[in-house]
């Protein structure tokens, strides 16, 4: 912007319109830093519908820290000296700063206290304000996450819709959140009235308090995801005295609803979708199903699926899973992919190398078609059934 010349001052003065002649005034580094403090107030107040920041447990770190950092200035003297001129919005309480008996005031390490501040990071000097954002950027990544629109929603929107029916049945049951539970994924919550779906946990970390973290990605009922840490969503679970967890579908031990002590556990059987983003699946993803065994946990197995061919090189989520015991696992898995062979998914993906690759352990069957073999196997009356691609049901033969 070009500087006012004498004519322009002459103008302004016929026009009634005081000139003001500012001081050239050199500031210390100190004062340099308190402006910039209060100018970053300044700027949250703009951004929040012209709110002074506030205190309490439920308002955003910045907030909090912001509300610490404009209570000090007020009960410093220098600070509101230097600041007045600045405060168009009226932010420096003038009645609170009189009444403030200077004996009270914040010394350097109860300010520090005050912001969970370490002296090294402010060097001892409360008047460093501009240290304190990236230390509140810094908490606010490790414990609170973002809510953002999940953008594969559509992925997402038929679990929730066929586990909202499992709950229904009596499939799937919803019970008190435990504490001492852990998280996994796959897993599935209640949370201030909403379903949540823990779609990812990240790879171990130390966070900010020296535990062990993860990164979560949760999609909720509602279409919003969140990234945040696995001891965050943990502690709103147990915070919110209304929370579920929502068990997975559970079959039951095959061939036997009570294990016994003696009984060998042969390995578990799961049934998962696709989140792949091929053409085919995704218009036909919520009847489109990999039937697989593992001996291992469920999640280890899926851990690595999108470098997988068996999964498509692709994430997948778990709809079903059933433990064995005294079963022959790979017997058992050869004989469910025989009952629905007329039904295999007939596609080709290339390989990390380029190859074509065909897959021979996803169907295009529904969850219910799977449920319905697995109950007529643990009859002993599956021989008398066979499955039709037309109606997609196990039929008397």
């Amino acid at each position: 912007m070009a500087k006012f010349t004498e004519e322009d001052d002459a103008l302004l003065d016929e026009l009634g319109v005081e000139v003001k002649v500012k001081k050239k005034t050199s500031l210390t580094a100190k004062e340099e830093r308190i402006i910039a403090g209060f100018e970053e107030i300044q700027r949250f107040v703009e951004e929040n519908n012209n709110m002074p920041p506030s205190f309490g447990e439920n308002k955003d770190i910045f907030e909090r820290l912001y509300a610490t950092r404009l209570e000090q200035i007020c009960r410093q003297k220098d600070c509101v000296e230097l600041l007045k001129e600045l405060d168009h919005q009226g932010l420096i309480n003038e009645t609170f700063t009189q009444a403030v008996d200077p004996k009270d005031e914040l010394d350097d390490d109860a300010l520090l206290n005050e912001l969970d501040l370490s002296p090294d990071q402010l060097a001892n000097d409360i008047t460093q304000l501009t240290h304190v954002k990236p230390r509140a950027e810094m908490r606010t990544a490790e414990e609170i996450g973002k809510r953002t629109t999940c953008k594969d929603f559509k992925i997402f929107k038929p679990l929730f819709e066929a586990v909202q029916a499992d709950i229904k049945s009596g499939k799937r049951k919803v019970t008190p959140y435990d504490k001492v539970s852990s998280i996994k994924q796959g897993n599935l919550f209640v949370l201030t009235g909403q379903q949540v779906y823990v779609a990812e946990v990240g790879e171990p970390f130390t966070g900010a308090d020296g535990r062990n973290e993860h990164r979560l990605r949760i999609i909720f009922d509602n279409g919003v995801e969140s990234n945040q840490l696995m001891h965050s969503l943990q502690k709103r679970l147990w915070d919110d005295k209304t929370s579920r967890r929502i068990t997975d579908i559970s079959m039951g031990p095959m061939f036997d609803d009570q294990p016994q002590e003696d009984d060998q556990a042969s390995g578990i059987i799961y049934v998962c979708r696709s989140r792949s983003d091929h053409p085919l699946i995704e218009e036909n993803r919520n009847v489109i199903h990999k039937i697989g065994v593992t001996n291992k946990s469920i999640e280890s197995r899926l851990s690595d699926a999108e470098n997988d061919p068996t999964f498509l090189f692709a994430k997948v989520d778990l709809v079903a899973s059933f433990e064995l015991y005294n079963v022959n696992r790979t017997k058992l898995e050869t004989l469910l992919h025989k009952i629905f062979s007329s039904a295999r998914l007939e596609i080709e993906i290339p390989d990390r190398f380029g190859k074509p690759y065909r897959p021979k352990e996803w169907f295009c069957v529904t969850l219910e078609a799977i449920q319905d073999a697995v109950e007529k196997i643990k009859e002993g009356t599956i021989t008398d059934y066979q499955f039709t691609i037309k109606t997609g049901l196990l039929e008397k033969d």
